[in-house]
């Protein structure tokens, strides 16, 4: 939603507000000068209708216009049924007040509501208001966001938010990403690093190449997210749905059998028993039910979004709150999909000689492996040290090096050449070197693990039944991950296809009414993330994949968060539960009262609206979570 259409909305919502005020104001000094002032007869019964008009027609409207939709059974309905019933009985000030009560409380329910909204989306505060795009070399023109094309190049000062996605030609900057990712500290952005739109430049320059349109951005897609959160509707807010279709009915027919049975079984007076019925319908309105339930789930997403967790809708934060199986991808998830040499073992050799042979017969090579070793040889490679390259598919690397010939891949390429070595035990990936074919040593190359696994693993396992990893990486590297993790159980060397069967087993296994959570990094996890109950995309800030495909999408790269994610889930369950309990007690409470006639219709407001207001307050204690886990 655009900005403009932000604040009309809310200078609409104020002018209502203001009238709302000033109608009962008016309805209100109408009622009290009938009550004080000696009128009589006409006179008299005119102003209580007057009043009584001012301050509920539109409760009339609403339920006159319902009728004729075929939705008789709603809170205006019962309202317009219970006053008018209670003028009937002539009981013209009680009419009257009851209507004066019921519009404050609503009123008062309303700022609430907006309140809590309104706190909601100050959360998500990302939204850039402008983009400075460099024209003809040197000016700079303000343009909304949306006008700026692919490879234009913007201008991001201190203090500004990052309005686009984009590359930074130019320019360093450390960068506030607590919108998108409930992180405190600063992330440094130099040149050639992406940079994401939502973000603010803390005490920097930059310069950045526009890669992404608007409408694409990561934080239109945040915005949009968070703005449709609420369309996919959780289990509790369907049964508050069924149960106001059957509650309504049920409770206009005991009031209409409270009216009628005792009259006729006892004779009583009919009037008491119709007074006492009336009482019955005002105390029914299931306000507090109807406002609380979705706000507290509402307020669940909003605190999710604060600690950089976006939750698509209040049905998966549902299933969140009870998982059965956590299951994660290795690399890129628990690991840092960032490959490093950590272990340099040579024979009859110098390790830096054995690394120098490595990294200049991997010199031309773009493969990661490659990458990892010359970036742990970190010297300047000459190129004419190197000739006559050999890069043999699915093995390694046959080159001349120094006038002799260098073999440097896995243990196929040794068997290839005959060369005999030492099969290494470690886990990881082995580069194997050869000097005219005679056994040098070997490389260890590892994906390192995130600082923060360990620690989510440790807290899931508290949370839920078994932690397992499904990874298409070798068994050594695969367990031994596993094993430095301490995870449940470990499935290696799967390809995408068999990570989808294997989930859908753990999900067959699964104990009724719980969920099985998969997180993988969204790209190439996609089939699984759709599969399970609850697809987790981690380090998801500017994929687009991710952001498709997951039901819960993690904004920076900490796995601790999924932890965080089931606790926020597992409040705002319970916060849901104790609403609905509370109101769904207090109503019966004040029913049975009512019917026994110890409640009289304003008391019936009265309760009725300080049960909506307490469960309101208790909705938003959602909002407030810890984003980071203790140790």
């Amino acid at each position: 939603m655009c900005d403009s259409c932000h604040s009309h909305e809310h200078h609409h919502n104020h002018e209502q507000d203001k009238t709302r005020i000033y109608r009962l104001v008016l309805a209100f000094a109408i009622f009290l000068s009938a009550i004080i002032f000696p009128f009589t007869g006409l006179i008299k019964v005119t102003a209580f209708v007057a009043a009584y008009l001012i301050a509920g027609w539109d409760v009339l409207y609403k339920a006159i216009r319902n009728i004729f939709k075929g939705d008789f059974f709603d809170e205006n309905f019962l309202m317009g049924l219970a006053t008018l019933g209670a003028f009937a009985i002539k009981e013209y000030p009680e009419a009257v007040m009851v209507m004066v009560l019921y519009q404050l409380g609503e009123f008062l329910q309303d700022i609430a509501v907006e309140k809590s909204k309104r706190s909601i989306t100050e959360l998500m505060d990302i939204r850039p208001d402008y983009a400075n795009v460099e024209e003809n070399g040197n000016q700079i023109v303000k343009k909304l966001p949306a006008e700026v094309a692919i490879g234009d190049i913007i201008i991001v000062k201190t203090g500004e938010k990052i309005p686009l996605d984009g590359t930074v030609i130019e320019g360093k900057a450390a960068v506030d990403t607590s919108a998108l990712t409930g992180e405190p500290v600063p992330r440094e952005l130099k040149e050639n690093d992406t940079a994401i739109s939502g973000c603010i430049n803390t005490n920097g320059f930059l310069k950045i190449r526009v890669e992404k349109e608007f409408g694409e951005s990561t934080v239109s897609k945040i915005l949009e997210l968070v703005e449709h959160a609420s369309s996919k509707k959780a289990k509790a807010e369907n049964f508050i749905t069924k149960f106001a279709r059957y509650y309504t009915p049920a409770v206009v027919l005991g009031a209409a059998a409270l009216a009628i049975i005792p009259p006729v079984i006892t004779g009583a007076p009919f009037s008491l028993w119709f007074s006492r019925a009336l009482t019955f319908l005002v105390i029914s309105c299931p306000c507090a039910l109807v406002i609380s339930v979705p706000l507290g789930f509402f307020a669940g997403l909003g605190g999710a979004s604060k600690c950089g967790i976006l939750i698509k809708g209040s049905s998966y934060l549902e299933l969140l709150s009870k998982p059965d199986s956590v299951i994660f991808d290795k690399t890129g998830t628990l690991t840092k999909g960032t490959f490093k040499v950590t272990k340099i073992v040579p024979n009859n050799i110098e390790k830096n000689e054995l690394l120098r042979y490595a990294a200049t017969a991997e010199n031309y090579s773009n493969h990661p492996i490659a990458v990892s070793v010359k970036a742990a040889y970190a010297q300047e490679i000459n190129p004419s040290d190197v000739k006559d390259i050999e890069e043999i598919a699915g093995n390694g690397v046959k080159a001349t090096v120094d006038n002799a010939v260098i073999l440097a891949g896995n243990s196929k390429l040794m068997d290839k050449f005959n060369v005999k070595y030492t099969k290494a035990a470690e886990a990881g990936t082995i580069v194997y070197a050869a000097k005219d074919y005679q056994y040098i040593g070997y490389i260890v190359i590892s994906d390192e693990v995130k600082e923060d696994s360990e620690k989510a693993i440790k807290q899931l396992k508290k949370l839920a039944k078994q932690t397992i990893m499904l990874t298409g990486d070798s068994d050594s590297a695969a367990q031994y991950t596993a094993k430095k993790l301490c995870i449940d159980k470990v499935y290696s060397e799967l390809l995408p296809a068999d990570k989808v069967e294997k989930t859908e087993e753990i999900i067959n296994q699964k104990q009724a009414n719980s969920s099985v959570i998969f997180v993988g990094d969204g790209i190439n996890d996609a089939p699984v993330l759709t599969r399970a109950d609850i697809g987790i995309a981690m380090g998801a800030m500017g994929s687009d994949a991710a952001i498709e495909a997951a039901d819960v999408v993690i904004m920076d790269d900490k796995p601790s968060k999924i932890p965080v994610a089931i606790k926020i889930a597992k409040n705002t369950m319970h916060i849901v539960k104790q609403n609905i309990v509370f109101a769904i007690g207090v109503k019966l409470l004040f029913l049975m009262l009512g019917a026994m006639g110890f409640v009289t219709m304003w008391g019936a407001v009265f309760a009725d609206v300080g049960v909506a207001l307490i469960a309101v307050l208790n909705s938003l204690r959602a909002l407030h979570t810890k984003c980071f886990i203790q140790k």
